[in-house]
């Protein structure tokens, strides 16, 4: 293989103007870079990354460290990602495997973006501890190397439920997500708090934020199920799951029960009826996320930063009483 030591003998100059050359340092002339740069070609030099990222810390690569990458959340999420990385030069690496903390350790990525529970509280703060700029999109910590970018629950959810409040339902049914995750806490949270002020009664019911979930969370729904009642999911994945089953039943949603979602995810436009959910922009979360951990690999002033969620009524959701 061609290393920089042909080129320097082939050129007649020495092993660090070859490297000024090919690094575009203005310490040799535009005349002998073209020059050197015309020798490497006809060597046909492969440039060696792993010895450039030992000289320079950084390889230009940032890690997504996600739950899950399907469905069209995902995708609109890490399209934000990348169309902000790609005006600054850097590639995106999307990994959920057992092992994927690896390129944190073996520093394959210069920082991370995570959303989802592969890592523990404790495995993030010791990447933080040991320097690894990272950005949270799932929960709230307090690190000089992390930066939170956190979607706003409270809000759309409060809409949410004021709207659904306000039909008087004999009881609510609360389809709820992973125990352990942040946006499911928020969110059941404020289906609680804005239950209490209405008095209306919730009846939980576990869910995992899949659609699998979501319809074995409606099978057992079922036997309790009045006219009147709300069936209220704390993600679009778990709404469509409980729309099959419904769909199979004498209940109609948006006649006789209210069913709504979190997410609005693209498929529940077309439902019939449409469902009801709490809409934001995955894409401007994925590039605010982004521009948060470039700051942070720049050794930027460390951003932290809410994404806005708003309620998006539905046919789904049954008419004010």
């Amino acid at each position: 293989m061609t290393g920089i030591k042909d080129i320097a003998k082939a050129a007649g100059v020495s092993i660090s103007t070859v490297s000024y050359a090919l690094n575009g340092s203005t310490k040799v002339t535009e005349k002998t870079r073209q020059r050197i740069m015309k020798i490497a070609e006809e060597l046909n030099y492969i440039p060696n990354a792993a010895a450039r990222t030992l000289k320079t810390r950084k390889t230009h690569i940032i890690g997504a460290f996600l739950g899950d990458y399907s469905g069209s959340f995902y995708g609109e999420l890490l399209k934000g990602i990348n169309h902000e990385l790609s005006e600054t030069g850097y590639e995106l690496i999307v990994c959920n495997g057992p092992e994927s903390h690896r390129l944190m350790t073996e520093r394959i990525v210069d920082g991370g973006i995570i959303l989802g529970h592969r890592f523990t509280q404790e495995q993030i703060l010791g990447f933080a501890d040991r320097g690894h700029p990272l950005t949270i999109l799932d929960r709230n910590m307090d690190h000089p190397n992390i930066s939170c970018v956190l979607l706003d629950n409270e809000m759309g959810m409060r809409q949410a439920m004021r709207t659904i409040t306000a039909t008087k339902p004999h009881c609510i049914h609360l389809v709820d997500g992973p125990e352990e995750n942040h946006d499911a806490f928020e969110r059941r949270a404020v289906v609680l708090e804005q239950a209490d002020l209405a008095g209306v009664a919730v009846r939980i019911w576990e869910g995992g934020f899949t659609k699998r979930s979501g319809i074995r969370a409606a099978s057992e729904i079922l036997e309790e199920l009045k006219d009147g009642d709300a069936i209220v999911c704390l993600n679009d994945d778990m709404a469509l799951g409980v729309y099959d089953v419904l769909q199979n039943t004498s209940f109609r949603i948006g006649l006789d029960i209210s069913l709504t979602g979190f997410d609005k995810l693209e498929v529940t436009n077309y439902t019939q009826p449409k469902i009801a959910s709490v809409s934001y922009s995955k894409l401007d979360w994925g590039k605010t996320a982004a521009r948060a951990l470039l700051q942070l690999i720049d050794k930027r002033e460390r951003t932290n930063a809410k994404i806005d969620s708003k309620f998006i009524v539905a046919g789904s959701v049954l008419q004010k009483k």
